[in-house]
């Protein structure tokens, strides 16, 4: 994905667009990311943001931004940014908020961090929503170099050790590729949730200020895109007849034909084809476990 990003953030240094050799989940990436930065400046506040969120108001993102960088620089406090739940969601985990915090100007800027929990079922959610303590986990954190760095040595020490042994072999003269080549696949696969998160007691929540979507599967394509008369989405060269609210993209080079279906995703590339109900698609990761578990198609993710 290296070259597609250079190429839809031209303004940015190349250099400053690493990649993983393997994916390791979130924690190990926070690290390498803490590492890189620590690099630049040792007492540098960053933050962590996922790729496959929309965010439409700008303004109101840097200004929650703003807020996070702020709070995570006056002291030892992991932040993490929480979307306002308009709906008992289930794919999403959520925050209870704890006691209140405020700035120094005595105007509250966010809350304790009372427990993150995972994906809830429906009665949960309701609960959860209905009694206004919780937000959506969005996956979005701001802390100093300082602060995670502690974290993961106090939460997860195995990994920190991990770090460690990329920061060293760095500072020996080794390109960063190198030993990111070696070392990282020996790195823990584990999330910054489970490996830091759950378990911190300097855990702070700042409720978002902005609209926000998830589109990290395939039915969320349709709150940013228009249908056709009979509710297909239809991205690419595809025909769809007597057939209703279907999600189909067509990457392939090849026509996508649908005929009496509905209700279906249809994904057709070069290297695989897609057909699920919209009912899961959810399960999706499900069915990436087993297609990279099997020999003969692993090479095509």
């Amino acid at each position: 994905q290296v070259d597609a990003i250079r190429g839809m953030c031209p303004e940015l240094p190349a250099e400053n667009i690493v990649a993983e050799p393997v994916g390791r989940d979130t924690a190990p990436a926070v690290g390498l990311a803490a590492l890189l930065v620590e690099q630049r400046d040792t007492d540098a506040v960053f933050a962590i943001l996922p790729s496959d969120h929309v965010v439409h108001d700008a303004a109101g993102f840097r200004h929650v931004l703003a807020k996070g960088f702020a709070l995570a620089g006056q002291g030892d406090h992991l932040v993490t940014i929480g979307i306002e739940a308009t709906h008992p969601a289930t794919g999403y985990g959520y925050i209870e908020k704890g006691a209140a915090l405020q700035g120094a100007d005595g105007i509250e800027i966010g809350n304790k961090v009372e427990r993150f929990v995972e994906k809830p079922d429906l009665a949960t959610a309701k609960a959860y929503v209905e009694s206004g303590r919780f937000l959506w986990n969005a996956g979005m954190f701001v802390w100093s170099v300082q602060s995670i760095r502690a974290a993961m040595a106090r939460y997860h020490p195995s990994l920190a050790n991990g770090l460690d042994r990329i920061r060293e072999a760095v500072r020996g003269g080794k390109t960063l590729d190198e030993v990111l080549a070696s070392e990282y696949p020996q790195l823990d696969r584990i999330s910054i949730d489970y490996a830091v998160m759950e378990k911190a007691s300097n855990s702070v929540v700042i409720p978002s200020e902005f609209d926000w979507d998830d589109v990290g599967e395939w039915p969320a394509i349709e709150r940013h895109s228009g249908k056709d008369a009979s509710g297909n989405l239809v991205r690419g060269l595809a025909v769809a007849v007597d057939s209703r609210d279907n999600i189909v993209y067509n990457d392939g080079g090849r026509v996508t034909a649908l005929l009496g279906v509905e209700d279906l995703i249809v994904v057709h590339t070069a290297d695989a084809t897609l057909v699920c109900p919209r009912s899961k698609a959810q399960q999706i990761k499900k069915l990436l476990k087993e297609l990279r578990d099997r020999e003969e198609t692993r090479r095509f993710l």
